[in-house]
């Protein structure tokens, strides 16, 4: 790759942490009227319905998915989607969002291991500074530059749902990586986001989004399209081309920017209040990035 291409795959990593810090905005508004499996199914119909038509408007047809496909992409939509959904919500009945986005924030450590471990990446010293610095930027910025509040609480059953949220998304990072090796990735998510839909399904029908369906707002409508269509269709497929070209540690290093972006939009849209721990936290993680790409032009 080029560095015109490099500053390409940077750029829509960005945007994808961008979208994803979003949907913390929406889920916020949709958190009071709406249950979390019926707000999670509505968010990836709407985004299967738009996949499939971009996967037309690509490949001119439909592709049906080969049967050695078929296992993968379920792996793929119960670890990406309903699995991640069900844990995140449930940890956050137990544990504060705060707390538990410091825990999320470990994903690059594990999915950079985990790739060291099986498709033999090589972490040098400098790309494992780089992750630490980067994911110390995002702990000063979830907790407001008091790093230690992490540990003044107990370990408990929140903990362990968010950890098992950690769990999915890095399962779903690797399986993706390897999926993308024969499938490309629009297909892949279409089809894994559809998987996860259907598995969806009945979780919501038992929180009784078939009662409720009409009775949601225009406001919750709007925040069901952005999380359909930005949170998931345009900021998965930025991610997984990001795995596909940098490799799955690299990628998930900018999973880091999902918690500023977030606190950004919710300064800009929510009012909240930029703080100096922000913008600190940014010049870690924008460091953190730097340094473990300090010799990508190489590669």
């Amino acid at each position: 790759m080029n560095r015109k291409s490099y500053i390409g795959i940077y750029l829509k990593l960005l945007f994808a942490a961008f979208f994803w810090g979003g949907t913390f905005i929406a889920g916020r508004t949709l958190a009071g009227s709406v249950g979390p499996f019926s707000a999670a199914f509505l968010r990836f119909l709407i985004a299967s319905f738009f996949l499939f038509i971009l996967v037309y408007i690509i490949e001119r047809k439909i592709p049906v998915p080969e049967k050695k496909h078929i296992v993968p992409i379920f792996l793929l939509g119960f670890s990406g989607v309903f699995l991640y959904n069900f844990c995140f919500f449930n940890g956050l009945k137990y544990i504060e969002a705060g707390r538990a986005s410091v825990i999320v924030a470990n994903n690059p450590i594990f999915i950079a291991l985990f790739s060291a471990f099986l498709f033999k990446e090589r972490l040098t010293f400098i790309k494992i500074l780089g992750i630490l610095v980067s994911i110390t930027g995002a702990v000063v910025v979830i907790t407001k530059g008091d790093i230690t509040s992490v540990f003044k609480d107990g370990f408990g059953i929140g903990e362990i749902y968010i950890f098992c949220t950690v769990a999915s998304w890095v399962t779903y990072s690797l399986l993706g990586k390897t999926l993308m090796k024969e499938i490309s990735p629009v297909i892949s998510v279409a089809y894994s986001v559809w998987a996860g839909t259907l598995l969806l399904l009945v979780p919501a029908f038992i929180e009784g989004i078939g009662h409720n369906l009409f009775s949601y707002s225009l406001i919750d409508w709007s925040c069901f399209g952005y999380l359909g269509i930005f949170g998931t269709v345009v900021a998965f497929i930025f991610y997984y081309q990001g795995i596909v070209a940098l490799g799955p540690t690299k990628a998930g290093l900018f999973i880091n920017f999902v918690p500023i972006s977030g606190v950004f939009l919710s300064f800009l849209i929510l009012e909240e209040s930029l703080t100096l721990s922000l913008l600190i936290g940014l010049l870690l993680v924008c460091f953190g990035i730097i340094l473990t790409n300090l010799n990508f032009y190489k590669n």
